[in-house]
């Protein structure tokens, strides 16, 4: 969800210390474990009772089967097979032209 690298997160947690001091990191740190979890909780609540996690599931499936129509749609390798296999005739037949 985040993309928090390591060094970004040294940070953080430095500057948790001294603003925070060693005493009451771990009490910060475990109200904000749990404020994070409520919220997540309510934002998955209130998904539910809207339907956006409906909606949600629905446009991956048309995503998807987008993806899926393009890819059936997609005749650039049966082109490119028939012009491999219309330029093979045509030396062929240049060949057999030439040394008649």
């Amino acid at each position: 969800m985040f993309n928090i690298g390591f060094t970004e997160l040294l940070l953080i947690l430095l500057v948790a210390f001294v603003v925070v001091g060693p005493k009451d990191l771990p009490k910060v740190a475990r109200w904000l474990a749990r404020a994070v979890k409520k919220s997540r909780r309510l934002i998955n609540d209130i998904k539910k009772e809207s339907g956006w996690d409906t909606i949600e599931k629905e446009v991956n499936e048309v995503r998807h089967d987008v993806k899926d129509a393009v890819k059936q749609g997609d005749i650039s390798e049966e082109l490119r097979e028939t012009k491999k296999s219309v330029e093979k005739t045509a030396d062929e037949f240049k060949h057999d032209t030439e040394s008649k």
